[in-house]
Parts: C-alpha cells; sequence; structure tokens
C-alpha cells in the first residue's frame, strides 16, 4: 500500500503574511507507524523563505497606506486643540478685534487734537486774527499735509515701521489740523459748532450702519474711483469759475457733491476696517486704516462747513 504525500512544510513563510503570536501548531501526530512530516527531505522546488525578493513599491507591514492629516477637513480639531489651522481661526478673530480697537483709538486722538486746534483758531480771537491775516500758515500746512499724505499712502514702507510711522502721522494729524482750523477762523462760530455737531453724527450714523448692514461697498472698488474723480473734477471746474466770478449755487452744489461722496467714502473705509468683506485691510495696516477714516471725517467736515456757513 503505498503511502501517503506528505503535507507541505509548515515554515515555508510569507513575509507579507507573518505568523501569529505563538508560531503556527505543530500537527498531531500519524497514527499507524507513519513517520513525522519532518521526517521528509526537504522538497527540491521550493525557495527558501529568505530567498524573496523585498516588496519594492508596497509599504512595510506596520506604515500607514494613507497620507497623514495636520489638520481635520470636517470640523474636527485634527491634531489636537494645538492645530495651526483650528488656531488661526481664532486669531484672526482676536487679532481684528484688535486692530480695530487700536484704529479707532488713533482716530480719537487725531480728532481731539484736530478740534483742540479748532477751537484755539476760533475762540482766541488773537489767534483767529492772526491766521485771518496770515493765509501763508493754510498754504504751508497745506504742503505738509500732502507730502506726508503721499509718504504714509503710498511707501509701505515708512508706513509699516515703528516709530516713523507714528511720527509721520502725528505730523500729517498736526498740518491737517491747522489747515482745518485755518479754514473754520474764515466762519461763524455758531457755523463752526453746527458743521462740528453734524460730523459727529453723520460719522458715529455711518459707523453703526457698516457694522450691521449686509451690503458690501468694498466689492465694488470702481464705482468708488469714478466718485473720487467726479468730485476732483468739479471741484477743479468750481475753483476755475469761482476765481473769476463767485456763483453761490456752484459752491453749494460742489459742497454738497464733496459731502455726499466723502460719507460714502467712509462707509467704504469703514467696512475695509471691520473686514468680513470681499476686500479688507491687512492687521498691520492700522495706520492707514486712522489715516483714511480720520481723512474722510475731515473732509465731510470742511464740506458741510462751507454748506452751513454760505453767508
Amino acid at each position: 500500500m503505498a503511502q501517503p504525500n506528505a503535507p507541505p512544510p509548515y515554515d515555508d513563510k510569507n513575509p507579507l503574511y507573518p505568523p501569529p503570536p505563538g508560531a503556527y501548531p505543530q500537527p498531531p501526530h500519524y497514527g499507524g507507524g507513519y513517520p513525522q512530516p519532518g521526517g521528509y527531505p526537504q522538497p527540491g522546488g521550493y525557495a527558501a523563505p529568505g530567498g524573496y525578493a523585498a516588496p519594492g513599491g508596497y509599504p512595510q507591514p506596520g506604515m500607514p497606506t494613507m497620507p497623514m492629516r495636520f489638520g481635520d477637513g470636517y470640523g474636527g480639531e485634527g491634531m489636537g486643540g494645538s492645530s495651526p489651522f483650528q488656531a488661526a481661526d481664532w486669531d484672526d478673530k482676536r487679532v481684528r478685534h484688535t486692530f480695530i480697537r487700536k484704529v479707532y483709538a488713533i482716530i480719537s486722538l487725531q480728532l481731539l487734537v484736530t478740534v483742540g486746534i479748532i477751537a484755539v483758531f476760533t475762540f482766541v480771537s488773537p489767534v483767529r486774527s492772526f491766521v485771518q491775516r496770515n493765509v501763508a500758515i493754510y498754504y504751508a500746512s497745506y504742503a505738509v499735509f500732502l507730502v506726508t499724505y503721499l509718504v504714509l499712502a503710498c511707501c509701505q514702507g515708512p508706513r509699516r515701521r515703528f516709530p516713523w510711522n507714528i511720527i509721520l502721522l502725528s505730523i500729517f494729524t498736526l498740518a491737517m489740523g491747522l489747515m482745518t482750523g485755518t479754514i473754520a477762523s474764515m466762519y461763524r462760530t455758531n457755523a463752526v459748532l453746527i458743521a462740528m455737531l453734524i460730523t459727529a453724527i453723520v460719522a458715529i450714523i455711518v459707523t453703526l450702519f457698516c457694522f450691521q448692514t449686509k451690503v458690501d461697498f468694498t466689492s465694488c472698488p470702481g464705482l468708488f474711483c469714478v466718485l473720487g474723480i467726479v468730485v476732483m473734477v468739479t471741484g477743479i471746474v468750481t475753483a476755475i469759475v469761482l476765481s473769476f466770478k463767485y456763483v453761490p449755487w456752484l459752491h453749494m452744489l460742489y459742497a454738497a457733491i464733496g459731502a455726499i461722496a466723502f460719507t460714502l467714502f467712509l462707509a467704504y473705509d469703514t467696512q475695509l476696517v471691520l473686514g468680513n468683506r470681499k476686500n479688507t485691510l491687512s492687521p498691520e495696516e492700522y495706520i492707514y486704516g486712522a489715516l483714511t477714516i480720520y481723512t474722510d471725517i475731515i473732509y465731510i467736515f470742511t464740506f458741510l462747513l462751507q454748506i452751513v456757513g454760505r453767508d
């Protein structure tokens, strides 16, 4: 009677499928006096377990087969609460709130200085008379205002570098205050007070409106560019006509257009500072934000002063 074929050896292992802990169990003894499987010679056609080549393109056992995620794209915390993506969302709100407080603190100081200069030029009679006789003060302050404004608005380096940005902004504020005080000294005291009150009301209403409105003024910068060109052309035409003959209705029309235009500019610049719109200012641009809003408020005051004190 022929003996049955021996089972395949158990030491033929696959490197990709390691044996379970404790190795394979030994086979039971064969009954009937047959020799144990270990007594047969090793088959010649099988390669030794170490003869297989290591798999090149496949991951080694125990390594992940998917790329690791450094953030969770489904609302989770990814690698924990210290994930930079989650921290960025929280830090962005915190930085934006700090930025807004810084901008409006600077604007408050600028307006305080400007109101103080206007009060001196309006209520102190010797200073008022001196300014009215010396128009060169206005032109000198206008030259300083224009230079510092162009530097702060066009040059990113001085605008972001401390303390040069604060120094330039202080010089700009003093020059703007002297200009505004000189203009206010040419009008009656009650007209100056009424114009200041209306300007404060307009600025507060525009700011509150920008905080709660869904209208995005920053989404149409081209419209505001056209509006600025209209104001500039109207001002040039008005200056040329008034230099030959004073036309009251033309003067009032220009003042009304200027007041409306800079009220819209104030809304636009306020939304740039507040953020959460199509266009927004960088948190590093607090000087530029204060510069634009302060300039809008002062221009609204000067145009309203021309309307209120037209006589």
